[in-house]
């Protein structure tokens, strides 16, 4: 059976004098997928509500609240952080904003990056998907966690610091080595 949540929006099917709330929660075999896609430790609480609504002309504006516990690996530690996410997700969906097949391959971003082109749908559970691995902290780090200075060498070779590959510390070096101080 599909989940429910993953169904898009056909923009025929919606009024063009009201918006139209949705409410995602997907099902527990929905965020397992979402889980691993985004290869985190856990996915909890996954919710995202809101509305379309039409703007303009021919336009159409997504405005929702995204909310979800994720896990993660501290980067420094390996120990699982939670970290909740409260967002708010703004999409312009326009006629006029092109398509990604009509894009050469290199070009400056737009200014304003929550605009994009209007299809025959509009699917809340993708922007959810999108807004979610834009909101996950990219370096989690534990309370506790501490980087130590660690060195590394071959045997017989002497460890290089952290002072040793700063710029100046050569010229120091040779500095004191000329003025006798060392």
């Amino acid at each position: 059976m599909s989940d429910p949540a993953q169904k898009p929006l056909r923009i025929a099917d919606l009024p063009t004098n009201r918006s139209t709330a949705f409410d995602l929660r997907p099902q527990p075999d929905t965020v397992e997928a979402l889980r691993a896609e985004l290869g985190l430790d856990a996915l909890r609480k996954l919710t995202f509500t809101g509305e379309v609504a039409p703007e303009g002309a021919a336009g159409w504006v997504l405005k929702g609240h995204l909310g979800a516990t994720v896990v993660q690996l501290c980067v420094v530690t390996l120990r699982p952080v939670t970290t909740r996410i409260e967002e708010d997700v703004r999409r312009a969906f326009r006629p006029d904003a092109g398509t990604r097949d009509d894009t050469p391959e290199e070009m400056e971003m737009p200014e304003d990056d929550t605009v994009e082109p209007l299809s025959d749908r509009i699917d809340p559970f993708t922007v959810m998907a999108e807004a979610l691995a834009l909101a996950l902290p990219l370096y989690p780090r534990a309370d506790d966690a501490a980087l130590e200075d660690a060195q590394f060498s071959g045997p017989g070779v002497a460890p290089m610091t952290d002072d040793d590959v700063k710029p100046f510390a050569g010229l120091k070096a040779l500095k004191d080595k000329l003025s006798g101080d060392s």
